[in-house]
Formats: C-alpha cells, structure tokens, sequence
C-alpha cells in the first residue's frame, strides 16, 4: 500500500472511530438523564473506559485522538505495552487537539503473580479485585511500596461458574474484611459483569443487585463513590440501574 493509500485509511479510521465515540457518547448521555428522572436525583456521572483489549495501536491512537483519555486492559502485559508505545504517541498528537494524558484501569483478571508488574505501571483504578487472599497481597506490596491504590471489589452477581468475583451474598462481609485488615488498599466500590444471556431480564436484574449492594456499602463507607458495570451490549441497562463507570469495547471500535 502506498503513501496516500495510507493516510487515506487513517482518515477513514479516524473518522469511523470518531463517529462511533460520538455516539457512544451520546448514548450515556441520554441514559444518564433517564436513571436521573427516574432515581430522583441529579449530578449522577457516568465515567467511559474504553476497553481496549484485541484492539491494535492505531486504533487506541484514533479513539485517543478523538478525545478518549480512559482505558482500560485485561492483561499486565498487553497494559504495559499499550501505556509505553501510547506515552509517545501522546506527545504526537495534531495540533490543534489538546488532550488530557491517558488514564489506565486495569479491568481484567488479576494474578497474584502480577501485582508488581501491575503496580509498576500506576493504575488508576483495579476493577477487580476477587478474593480476599489478592486483596491482602495486593495490599501488601502496596504498603512496601508506601503507595495508596484504588481498587474495587469484583461482584459475581448473575451466580455465574464461569465468572470471577464474590457471590451476593459474601460480598459485604468480605467488603468489611478487607477494609479492617489492609492500609494501602482503597476500596472505592464494586464491580460486575451483567448475566451471559439474550434475557434481558435477567441482565438488568442482575446489574439491580449489584447497586443494591452498592448502596449498602455507601451507607457505610465513605469512599465507596464507583459501581463499575454495562459493557457495549448492556451498557444502557447498566446505566439505568446506576452505574458510574461502563467498560466499552467492541461498539467504539466497530466497523
């Protein structure tokens, strides 16, 4: 392919991705002001992660420069890689866009392995913490290194054997737990993934539960302020049971 071959893509995909965040955009916009009427309440923030797993450099480049600034990975080593090549790439942005730096959550399965590795590339947020032996260990390291780390706890909420996460109904005590017996673990909130199945139903309820149990740990703790659930598939659902964070994927970067 030559040259302007080329940049005839990248604009392309510029724009396609562009468009695609746009509407993404508008969408939790729209949903927000919904679970606003319906809740009673006002002020309710809605942060996008764009989840950037499977998704290649040019691409995370475009949504960036569209004016995505949070992301968020599955993998230590897939976020180490992204954060490094991106880091540059922030520094060769068009002119005349002016952005905020990129902010990274670490959205996937954590092993206990990996804490160090993690924890070398400042996070912003652990979506998912999913036992309490990663919690203290997390923990641990984090104190060694005289650091605080915000984090939340993972909610298996659709009681599904395929998922990670605490179960409905040891999600509180373990929350307790974890809070009496760490220093330099923040716990900011939950985390869930909606129910794998076509029931939307099921999906919502699903998502019910998980801010019911959000509700309860605010009434308790200060810092709890984040329920993270809805991905590009249920995102809306998510939002209209109120969510503050949604992982989005696959419709930002979609053809």
């Amino acid at each position: 392919m030559d040259k302007h071959a080329q940049n005839i893509q990248e604009r392309n995909r510029q724009a396609r991705i562009a468009s695609n965040l746009s509407f993404i955009t508008q969408q939790i916009k729209v949903a927000t002001e919904q679970y606003q009427a319906k809740a009673g309440v006002t002020g309710h923030k809605v942060t996008l992660v764009a989840a950037s797993k499977y998704q290649d450099l040019e691409s995370i480049r475009a949504l960036y420069w569209a004016g995505q600034c949070v992301f968020g990975e599955n993998r230590v080593q897939d976020l180490r890689q992204k954060a490094g090549e991106l880091a540059i790439m922030e520094n060769l942005a068009p002119n005349q866009v002016d952005l905020k730096p990129i902010e990274w959550h670490f959205i996937g399965t954590l092993q206990r392995n990996k804490i160090n590795q993690l924890l070398a590339l400042s996070p912003a947020l652990i979506h998912s913490i999913d036992s309490i032996e990663l919690a203290l260990s997390l923990d641990e390291k984090c104190k060694a290194q005289g650091r605080i780390q915000p984090a939340l706890l993972q909610v298996n909420a659709a009681s599904e054997p395929s998922k990670h996460g605490f179960s409905l109904e040891s999600t509180c005590d373990a929350f307790a737990h974890i809070c009496a017996h760490t220093s330099h673990l923040r716990l900011q909130g939950l985390m869930t993934i909606g129910a794998h199945t076509q029931d939307i139903g099921v999906v919502v309820e699903s998502f019910a539960r998980t801010k019911a149990l959000y509700d309860t740990l605010c009434a308790s703790y200060s810092d709890v302020k984040i329920l993270s659930m809805g991905m590009s598939g249920d995102f809306m659902h998510a939002i209209g049971q109120g969510a503050t964070i949604v992982r989005i994927g696959s419709a930002l970067f979609k053809d």
